[in-house]
């Protein structure tokens, strides 16, 4: 296949060819214009990107199943994004209803800050994509060019950093590592 041996009109014609079906694809299932555009850019940038590497036999099988699995991690990072939104809600929400004082949400977050700057400049990246922009370990994977152990590795090692320097913040910290 040409695309493997980097042919740039073999990419825009398979681009010409499986854009818009893969684009209404995305769309009929994630009802957004810009997250199914979202998708299917990064799905064409990843066969470019990997050209070299994967020898694909038949492309319009793979392209389906890649992005049905893009679509499956989109909306399974949205859901662990609404189970930390609910979890903080129903933090704040306790018997008490004491609010939650803006300062101390100021130190966490700064106290956050400064532990992450000490971290390794991976584990960083893949603590803010885990915890801030809400990407699944795979998703960390791809973008970074890791294996999944690695992002795991570091995912875990900045936890642990995370959670050792916080231990003095109290039970507003523990919200934050809730899913982990």
């Amino acid at each position: 296949m040409e695309l493997q041996l980097g042919s740039r009109e073999a990419f825009a014609e398979i681009y010409e060819r499986y854009w818009g079906m893969l684009y209404r694809l995305a769309y009929q299932k994630l009802r957004c214009k810009e997250t199914a555009e979202e998708l299917v850019q990064e799905l064409f940038v990843s066969i470019w990107v990997k050209s070299g590497q994967t020898n694909i036999r038949e492309l319009r099988p793979y392209l389906l199943t890649a992005l049905r699995f893009s679509i499956i991690n989109h909306i399974e990072s949205l859901r662990v994004h609404e189970r930390f939104v609910a979890y903080y809600e129903s933090f704040l929400n306790q018997e008490d209803n004491v609010p939650v004082d803006d300062l101390a949400l100021q130190d966490l977050t700064e106290a956050i800050e400064r532990t992450l700057e000490a971290l390794p400049e991976k584990s960083k990246q893949v603590f803010r994509m885990s915890r801030f922009e809400y990407l699944t370990i795979p998703e960390i994977a791809e973008r970074l060019n890791l294996s999944e152990k690695a992002v795991e590795y570091h995912l875990t090692r900045s936890l642990k950093v995370v959670r050792g320097s916080l231990r003095n913040l109290g039970a507003l910290a523990s919200f934050f590592f809730i899913l982990q």
